[in-house]
């Protein structure tokens, strides 16, 4: 089953392995990643007029909105950058300007492609790297003028060697072979490796240009500068990690790479914009003066960018029309409306995700792959120590962080993260001093009370309680 071509209850399925609860959210990002694959496969002129469902989630901290973006990523093997709307600045303000997004989302898309042409070269590259270890090991000999030489045949006999190229031949024969096997990783040799023509070059006047020529610029000069070769002793086990490097780039056509990479990106890329709600004005402001002008220039800086528009890169000029953009926020002192018309109807599929309750606790510490109590378990295990848990210590440590969250904050799964911390830092410091190897700790419903118990108590702490 290829991951990329899911279909929508196979995508909430694994989504379902990390995330708890949350089925209308997960639901509807199935539906609008499964539409990415049905536009790729429309075949009549329509297809690029099709433009994805954007899709807004709203919902307190720590009920899942960044970790379902994250996995839906990594599910459809995409280009994937989140960023946070309170970062950028309108045009004209200090600050990070919006079509940087984008700008990060092809070098993503570029980074993933390099990736997977340089298994595709691995094998030729080792090979090439191979033959520059041996040559530091013993140089080949050079060759008189007007003597030739017939290729070498292995010689099955130990016949004395007829001149000193057969002898080198044999030796070097004989090095390829431990280098094949690894009997030289520890020996030191010397080699050349290149370095770039500089770093960034500063430019005078630099504000008079956007980003995007900036970088071309840098890149272009950088370019001109002659690379230079540095000699490095490093052992043999380091070298080829060094020239692997160096190899696989000179056999992949980085032509060929940003090519793909644009239209990775462009078909399907997701760009997850964060605390969306704190650029949107407070409720009831219209206009005025101050920081809410600066926010309404964010949006309007945003609007073109999800419209779909034209980025300028130095991979080349990527579209953002088919980019699928999904962003969150808790919406505490603003709501949905007070973002600019135009933006809100850019963002048509609006999700609420759900306040964590204590059974959806107790589950998210039993059920996901990634659960705090398999994360303790696995921690402790690599000093051979086995730690499990009670079902009432479970449904304990599920009371506490839903009773946190009610009393002082609600900051969602994350309060586990607190609880967790509390309850086991007195093993974490113990082992191995104290707590030897080969025991085996359970955590019980006491021992949970009662570790827990100052924290509850003390409403004078709740400052300092995460």
């Amino acid at each position: 089953m290829d991951s990329k071509y899911l279909t929508p209850q196979q995508i909430v399925a694994e989504l379902d392995k990390y995330i708890i609860g949350q089925f209308e959210a997960k639901r509807n990002v199935a539906i609008a990643l499964r539409n990415r694959w049905r536009r790729m496969n429309v075949k009549s002129e329509i297809r690029n007029e099709i433009v994805p469902n954007n899709i807004l989630m709203i919902g307190a901290t720590g009920v899942g909105k960044t970790e379902i973006a994250r996995r839906l990523a990594k599910i459809a093997d995409a280009p994937f950058v989140k960023v946070e709307a309170s970062k950028f600045t309108e045009v004209g303000y200090v600050g990070r300007d919006v079509e940087s997004m984008v700008r990060d989302l092809v070098e993503q898309s570029v980074n993933m492609v390099k990736a997977r042409k340089k298994e595709e070269v691995k094998e030729k590259a080792a090979q090439a790297v191979e033959d520059i270890i041996l040559d530091a090991l013993i140089p080949p000999m050079k060759r008189s003028a007007g003597f030739t030489t017939q290729p070498m045949a292995v010689q099955e006999n130990d016949e004395m060697p007829a001149n000193d190229s057969e002898l080198n031949e044999r030796t070097r024969n004989l090095f390829r072979e431990k280098i094949k096997n690894g009997e030289l990783e520890e020996r030191k040799i010397e080699i050349d490796i290149k370095q770039g023509g500089g770093g960034n070059v500063g430019m005078i006047g630099a504000g008079m240009m956007d980003e995007a020529s900036m970088i071309n610029l840098q890149e272009m000069i950088s370019g001109m500068m002659p690379k230079k070769a540095k000699k490095r002793k490093v052992t043999v086990a380091e070298a080829r990690r060094i020239l692997l490097e160096e190899e696989a780039a000179k056999l992949i056509d980085m032509d060929e790479v940003k090519e793909e990479a644009i239209r990775r990106a462009e078909d399907a890329g997701i760009i997850f914009i964060d605390e969306i709600d704190k650029i949107a004005s407070g409720a009831g402001k219209k206009g005025g003066s101050g920081p809410d002008v600066s926010r309404e220039g964010v949006q309007r800086d945003l609007l073109p960018i999800v419209e779909g528009s034209s980025v300028n890169t130095k991979y080349g000029v990527i579209k953002t029309d088919h980019v699928l953009f999904v962003a969150a926020g808790a919406f505490h002192v603003s709501k949905p409306s007070d973002l600019i018309p135009e933006l809100q109807g850019r963002f048509p599929i609006r999700v609420e995700l759900n306040s964590l309750t204590k059974e959806d606790f107790i589950r998210i510490l039993k059920e996901p792959k990634n659960a705090l109590t398999k994360q303790y378990h696995a921690l402790l295990e690599a000093e051979q120590v086995t730690l499990s848990f009670d079902d009432e210590a479970i449904n304990e440590i599920a009371e506490a962080a839903f009773h946190f969250n009610s009393e002082i904050e609600n900051i969602g799964a994350r309060r586990l993260h607190t609880v967790m911390s509390k309850l086991l830092n007195e093993f974490l410091f113990d082992i191995p001093d104290k707590i030897p190897a080969n025991s085996a700790l359970v955590v019980t419903q006491e021992m949970v009370k009662e570790r827990l118990s100052g924290l509850v108590k003390n409403r004078d702490l709740s400052e300092y309680i995460l």
